[in-house]
């Protein structure tokens, strides 16, 4: 299948629990409990299948029943899996996220010990020259600086979903196309206390065609070197899950960026996107929208 929105880096299977409030040094029981796929260029993959794109991911799993599971959801969601590598022997990444009814706010914890992840030597260059946008959350890190030269030479978006600060990462910050980081990531990168003030000095270290930051339910801000836009987060009445919502944001705003320029109209997109995924559980579909019913949600917007 040829891809045009290619996403490299982590996937797992989630194991997620509604609870009542988040525990600590107690016990509670669950309120529903399910296991999904999840990681965030994970969902990505899926989210982007679902807005109409031929997506593909790039990453590792292990030969085990996680892996198996992560690989059937993902050609149920329409995502090309023939360049993930299986590590025989290797435990597959799985994750816990506790989410709180009330609220829909989560806490995470995550592992992939034992799972090598994919090498700059593991890259199928011809792929990620093909691609229209190159992905990436971060991690494999070796794997992606590797495909973000390949996707820079090649005039293939770079998209750098920057939400942790890790090896590599300064190495991807230069080969960025658009940079769009969260809030915490990028104050801490600079040490500005204003996220405007951080987008500014980043913009102007490594000139981006974008640079921004997300800050969650305060909506976003990009610059692209002439326009600074803050756009507002749409508002939700009834959020059941927050997971996945940061990772459908980067990946519509990319998505939207191959049509459009302009800035706003990019963050609405995304943010739209985002604020239906806050339906469901999970960052996968159903819960992550489809083109259709995103363009619904903006044109009932006044």
């Amino acid at each position: 299948m040829k891809t045009n929105f290619l996403s490299l880096g982590f996937c797992s299977n989630d194991h997620l629990c509604v609870l009542p409030f988040l525990p600590h040094d107690t016990k509670v029981k669950m309120l529903s409990h399910a296991i999904i796929g999840g990681g965030p260029a994970g969902n990505a993959a899926a989210g982007a299948a679902a807005l109409g794109m031929k997506a593909a991911f790039a990453g590792t799993v292990g030969d085990d029943a996680d892996g198996r599971q992560i690989l059937a959801e993902f050609a149920a969601q329409g995502v090309d899996t023939s360049m993930v590598k299986i590590r025989p022997g290797a435990t597959s990444a799985i994750a816990y996220l506790w989410i709180e009814e009330k609220t829909g706010a989560r806490s995470c914890a995550w592992t992939r010990e034992g799972l090598d992840e994919l090498g700059a030597d593991e890259i199928d260059p011809e792929a990620v020259a093909s691609a229209r946008i190159l992905h990436l959350d971060g991690h494999n890190a070796a794997g992606a600086i590797a495909a973000a030269k390949v996707a820079r030479e090649a005039g293939v978006l770079v998209n750098y979903d920057a939400g942790t600060h890790r090896d590599g990462m300064h190495e991807l910050l230069a080969l960025a196309d658009l940079l769009v980081c969260s809030e915490e990531f990028i104050l801490k990168l600079t040490g500005c206390s204003d996220a405007e003030a951080a987008v500014r000095q980043v913009w102007e270290k490594y000139r981006p065609k974008v640079c921004g930051a997300t800050m969650g339910a305060r909506g976003s801000m990009c610059f692209d070197g002439r326009d600074f836009v803050r756009c507002p987060a749409f508002p939700v009445e009834k959020v059941v899950d927050t997971t996945g919502c940061g990772d459908l944001f980067h990946t519509a705003f990319a998505i939207r960026y191959l049509e459009t320029d302009d800035l706003l109209e990019c963050q609405r997109f995304a943010a739209a996107t985002s604020a239906l995924k806050c339906r469901g559980l999970s960052g996968r579909p159903p819960s992550a929208p489809t083109r259709a019913e995103v363009e619904d949600f903006l044109a009932a917007q006044p």
